[in-house]
C-alpha cells in the first residue's frame, strides 16, 4: 500500500485491487452515487470492479506522471469512503488533453461529512506543489450541486458551461496555482 497524502481524518492512498474491489464496489454499483457519473462507471460484480481497480492503475503506471486515482480512506474506521482523483482531461474524443481535474466520488454513507472538500484540498495542493501544474479544473454536471458546493469551498472559480470534455454539457471550475514568493 502506498500513502500518497493525508489530513488529520483521512489516508489517501493507491488501490488495492484484491482487498478494496468488495468497498469499491459499494460505491460505484450505488445508482445514487454514479447518476452524476454516467452509466460507464457502473459496476457490475465485484469481480469487474477488482478488473477496473487493476486497470486504472495500470493506466496511471503508463502515464508516469503522478496522475491517477486513489483511495480516500477513513483513519478512524479504515473504511474506503471514496475516491479522488487528479487527471488529464479527456476532450471530446477521448484523448487527454494539457488540462488536469480534480475530482471525487464518495460512498452515499459518507455524504455530507467533509470528506471531498478535505481530499480535494490536499489533491490540489499536490498537484500544484508537487506536480508544478499551473491551475486545475474540476467539471460537474450542472444538477449537482453537492460538488458545485465543494468546488465552492475549494476556492475553484466558475469558469462557464463547456462541452469541450467528456462529450457532454458541464460546468467548468478552475483553481489557478498560489503565486510563489522568491525564497519559497
Amino acid at each position: 500500500m502506498t500513502i500518497l497524502l493525508q489530513t488529520k481524518r483521512l489516508i489517501i492512498r493507491s488501490w488495492i485491487p484484491e482487498s478494496d474491489a468488495e468497498q469499491a464496489f459499494v460505491i460505484y454499483s450505488d445508482p445514487e452515487v454514479t447518476h452524476f457519473l454516467g452509466k460507464a462507471s457502473c459496476a457490475a460484480s465485484v469481480e469487474s470492479q477488482r478488473q477496473r481497480l487493476i486497470e486504472g492503475i495500470e493506466r496511471s503506471r503508463r502515464r508516469n506522471n503522478g496522475t491517477g486515482s486513489w483511495a480516500i480512506v477513513e483513519k478512524k474506521t479504515t473504511t474506503i469512503v471514496g475516491t479522488i482523483l487528479l487527471k488529464q482531461l479527456p476532450d471530446k474524443d477521448s484523448l487527454p488533453t494539457q488540462d488536469y481535474e480534480v475530482g471525487w466520488h464518495l460512498r452515499r454513507a459518507s455524504w455530507g461529512q467533509g470528506y471531498a472538500t478535505e481530499a480535494g484540498q490536499v489533491m490540489l495542493n499536490y498537484g500544484f506543489s508537487v506536480l508544478n501544474l499551473p491551475v486545475i479544473y474540476a467539471v460537474v454536471k450542472p444538477e449537482n450541486h453537492a460538488s458545485i458546493r465543494v468546488t465552492e469551498r475549494l476556492g475553484m472559480k466558475p469558469i462557464g458551461r463547456t462541452n469541450k470534455y467528456y462529450g457532454i454539457e458541464l460546468l467548468l471550475f478552475q483553481l489557478n496555482a498560489p503565486v510563489k514568493i522568491d525564497g519559497e
